[in-house]
């Protein structure tokens, strides 16, 4: 045998075992994704679930009388006789439209003041270069490290000293600098291409028209889910409203609700057909959105 030959049987044989170890590679391969994908559905189905059973059971609860959900979990269960009296009752007698009113109100300027104050903040970050840039951002990222609840009683006093109290503007302003929100900004800003910008600068535009006509219009998903996550975020606080507000028209749901369990004492039906509720919008605003808030943290705003 010649050396070329040799040389043609040794090719041959490596493509021959190369194709032949192939298959069952790639057999392995699927058998394993098979599995993974078994044991996600298996584990997002418990965790489905887990967190579906709490849901019903308020939902059965809410639609029980007061007298059998007082009686506990087994009576409320047993019970097949569902009953709108808790919900008309808030309807009528409560003050639910006041709270509605006022949580929406605060939630939605809360949210747009968020967006736009820190969007200017991490575009200050992200694009511009001055002195101190880094220290800025490690100071702004350590405010995560403080909890909200340390500063109930500063922001109090302030809010006493320029007679802020039971005013809407109480519950907006101390929520509107969000460190988290400046964050996710930040990061999605470093992730736009810096030509786009010295384009713009070539066309004569100057920093706010850089800002305004070209990061914020590439900025549409992390924008959707900051405005989202900062409405739900204040929709749902209790703690600030419940020491900021005592004007009975001006309280959101959350501290609506706290009155609701004083004044209904063990009404567990009434308290639970005002949770459902309160978070009904909520409940609703995420359906209709999902996909920007996936889009806007998970596939963009925490990249980097």
């Amino acid at each position: 045998m010649t050396a070329t030959e040799s040389i043609t049987t040794g090719r041959t044989k490596l493509r021959t075992g190369v194709s032949s170890a192939a298959p069952t590679s790639a057999a392995k391969i699927g058998v394993s994704g098979r599995g993974f994908t078994i044991v996600s559905a298996v584990v997002l189905t418990v965790f489905a679930i887990i967190w579906l059973i709490p849901s019903l059971f308020a939902l059965k609860t809410s639609l029980s009388d007061n007298g059998v959900a007082a009686l506990g979990a087994k009576s409320i269960l047993s019970n097949w006789n569902p009953t709108l009296h808790s919900y008309a009752s808030l309807f009528q007698s409560g003050d639910i439209w006041n709270w509605y009113l006022a949580s929406g109100v605060t939630s939605v300027v809360t949210a747009v003041l968020t967006v736009i104050f820190a969007s200017m903040a991490a575009f200050a970050l992200s694009r511009l270069v001055f002195r101190g840039r880094n220290i800025a951002f490690l100071l702004i990222i350590l405010g995560i490290m403080i909890p909200t609840q340390v500063l109930i009683i500063p922001i109090f006093q302030e809010l006493n000293a320029v007679n802020l109290l039971n005013t809407y503007w109480s519950v907006i302003f101390p929520q509107v600098p969000a460190v988290i929100a400046v964050f996710i900004f930040k990061q999605f800003f470093d992730g736009i291409p810096k030509e786009l910008e010295e384009a713009a600068r070539i066309d004569g535009a100057g920093i706010w028209k850089i800002y305004w006509s070209v990061i914020l219009p590439l900025s549409r998903p992390v924008i959707a889910a900051v405005t989202i996550l900062t409405f739900v975020g204040v929709w749902n606080n209790l703690l600030l409203p419940l020491f900021v507000l005592s004007n009975p028209d001006l309280m959101t749901i959350p501290v609506g609700l706290a009155t609701v369990q004083g004044s209904f004492g063990q009404r567990y039906a009434d308290i639970q057909a005002g949770a459902i509720l309160a978070a009904l919008p909520l409940i609703i605003l995420y359906l209709i959105f999902q996909r920007q808030i996936v889009e806007g943290v998970t596939g963009s705003g925490l990249k980097g």
